[in-house]
């Protein structure tokens, strides 16, 4: 019994088209920031407080919900 010789695959793009499109992306990606002060993460830029969208929104809706509570307990 003989193998299949596995077929040979030829790129469809040129090889330096596929690495002018790989530099073009890699200028165009966010620059990291720092660490998220509270869970680590990347942060897209350093602001006032170096947090990641997840923990600023977290902390937005947290905002949201002590001033609705605040007007019910006075």
């Amino acid at each position: 019994m003989k193998r299949k010789s596995s077929p040979k695959f030829e790129p469809v793009v040129p090889p330096q088209i596929l690495e002018q499109a790989k530099r073009a992306v890699s200028a165009d990606r966010i620059p990291k920031g720092s660490k998220c002060t509270v869970c680590g993460a990347e942060t897209a830029d350093a602001g006032a407080e170096p947090l990641c969208w997840v923990c600023r929104r977290l902390k937005i809706s947290a905002w949201r919900d002590i001033e609705q509570q605040a007007p019910m307990q006075e």
